[in-house]
């Protein structure tokens, strides 16, 4: 397998990038309204002990609460909208863009699945956490679906939708099983990344199955003891035309091998 070039490191990192900036938005946007869902059952169940004034109270306490909160917010981005504007705090925004970078290129990897906390309903129970998405492709799932879909290279996203799975997960059984992925072109498709004909690996033949350099190949069919048999009498193949022969009559097992 040989090494990546500048060129196709760099748009590999850009595609890792722009893939996990992505899944940090979505995946932000979940964690955010986890919050305020956990928030709405802990005050609807605060609320829910009371009645008569003593609820009006927790809900003008909570009316209150709201607005100090936002009076506060306001009051801290307004200062830090000042500072960086005015050059103060200039390098903030340097080191928020790295962060970035750094956990987007991190969540862009093939197989990148958030860390999920089970969500309290409120009751003492908890939901539990999503399951793991598609499942990973075989090795024998990507050898037939090239030789649908190639021509004879295939994109990574035509095998996916060829298995039914996401990109991720195909990219990351490529990654498992050492399968070069690189820009490759399919007729009436363009150049995308994706693997070539011969990339995936071959597959190994059963044991006994292969005649090695210089013997001869056993194709008979008389390999069979030519003892009559007998009661507990018994003939195990071994491979390369040997066999191990158990008669009760003797005390000793023969070991027999074709020349």
């Amino acid at each position: 397998m040989s090494a990546p070039t500048t060129v196709q490191w760099f748009r590999n990192a850009g595609t890792r990038v722009y893939t996990g900036s992505g899944r940090l938005v979505v995946h932000g946007a979940r964690r955010v309204l986890a919050w305020v869902r956990r928030l709405y059952e802990r005050i609807r169940a605060w609320l829910s002990k009371s009645s008569g004034w003593r609820w009006c109270a927790k809900v003008a306490a909570l009316l209150v609460a709201a607005a100090l909160t936002r009076q506060i917010a306001m009051a801290v981005l307004s200062g830090m909208y000042v500072r960086i504007e005015s050059g103060a705090w200039s390098w903030t925004l340097w080191a928020a863009a790295i962060a970035w970078l750094v956990a987007a290129y991190r969540s862009g990897r093939p197989g990148w699945t958030p860390k999920e906390r089970p969500v309290s309903t409120g009751d003492g129970a908890e939901q539990p956490a999503p399951d793991a998405g598609p499942s990973l492709p075989s090795l024998q799932d990507l050898r037939e679906s090239l030789a649908r879909v190639g021509t004879p290279h295939a994109h990574i996203a035509v095998l996916a939708a060829d298995l039914g799975t996401t990109h991720d997960r195909v990219r990351e059984a490529l990654d498992q099983h050492g399968v070069a992925v690189e820009p490759v072109r399919m007729r009436g498709r363009g150049s995308s990344t994706g693997i070539k004909g011969n990339a995936l690996p071959t597959r190994t033949p059963p044991p006994g199955g292969v005649v090695g350099a210089g013997q001869p190949a056993n194709n008979n069919t008389n390999n069979a003891p030519t003892a009559p048999f007998r009661e507990g009498f018994r003939v195990q193949g071994i491979g390369q035309g040997g066999r191990i022969v158990t008669d009760p009559a003797e005390t000793t097992r023969h070991h027999h091998t074709e020349k």
